[in-house]
């Protein structure tokens, strides 16, 4: 580490580090002076440099490009203080690390047409799950387990059908479990596709979701919260729930797909604050 040369803290709008970010510093002619790395904790210090005025451009993986000016005095050295980037497609992104499921805050509902002409709503009560925010956010990853019996349709009798072994049959298979198998692929600016696979009934198939990043914020326990939507849709016939009843004219009394949507708070850390 060296006293002299330029500083600068590189940081997303929302203030959050970006790591390994490039610093190349170019004179007045455009001749490249120096190229120097952010550290993990989005400081960057170069070596001292000759009186002058400077070009400074700062990149990183998944944000547009930044440039402002440097003055370096007699001493060698000048302080840029924070140089912001803004994120490509103009959405800032949680910073990267291990997160949290707050099911206290979340909530994951599935959907099936009811009679063709309706829709039963079930929210399931226990749930957890573990998020990986990758410095390339599209290297990120996701699990999560749902425990089966905790769905609720506000109805006993249904309720005790869907445990059933015609639809779910908890005795055998408790756990419902999601696990993304191929990172995230881009579908917006603040959409993704969440490459997965979905064990239910012993049967794991390839499912995806659709996901969105609604934003992160501080709590008031002192903690950094992200917010996310996602959803899909599943074929009863793939995790073998083939039970069903015709009504007349051929109608079914509940429909062949389900639709999931998730509604995540995620908290930083490997854990949950207490309380």
């Amino acid at each position: 580490m060296t006293d002299g040369g330029l500083r600068a803290r590189v940081r997303t709008k929302d203030g959050w580090a970006v790591q390994h970010a490039a610093l190349t510093v170019t004179d007045m002619t455009g001749s490249q002076v120096l190229r120097a790395t952010a550290d993990e904790a989005g400081i960057v210090r170069t070596e001292p440099l000759p009186t002058g005025a400077y070009t400074v451009i700062v990149t990183a993986l998944g944000f547009q490009p930044a440039a402002s000016t440097a003055i370096v005095g007699a001493s060698g050295r000048a302080d840029l203080g924070n140089l912001v980037l803004a994120r490509q497609g103009g959405v800032e992104l949680p910073p990267p690390g291990r997160w949290t499921v707050d099911p206290a805050h979340s909530s994951v509902v599935a959907v099936a047409q009811h009679l063709g002409i309706a829709s039963v709503r079930g929210h399931f009560g226990q749930f957890s799950g573990n998020v990986r925010i990758a410095a390339q956010v599209e290297e990120s990853s996701v699990t999560a387990t749902i425990a089966a019996a905790s769905l609720d349709t506000a109805n006993p009798a249904r309720n005790e059908h869907l445990l059933s072994p015609d639809f779910l049959d908890v005795e055998k298979f408790p756990d419902i479990v999601y696990r993304s198998t191929g990172g995230l692929v881009p579908a917006g600016p603040d959409r993704w596709t969440v490459i997965g696979e979905l064990t239910m009934r012993e049967h794991t198939r390839p499912v995806d979701l659709d996901l969105t990043y609604l934003g992160t914020g501080p709590d008031p326990w002192g903690g950094t919260r992200a917010a996310f939507r996602a959803t899909t849709e599943l074929r009863r016939d793939d995790f073998s729930v083939p039970y069903n009843q015709m009504l007349q004219a051929g109608v079914a009394m509940v429909g062949t797909t389900i639709r999931v949507e998730l509604d995540i708070q995620a908290v930083r850390g490997e854990s949950l604050p207490e309380g």
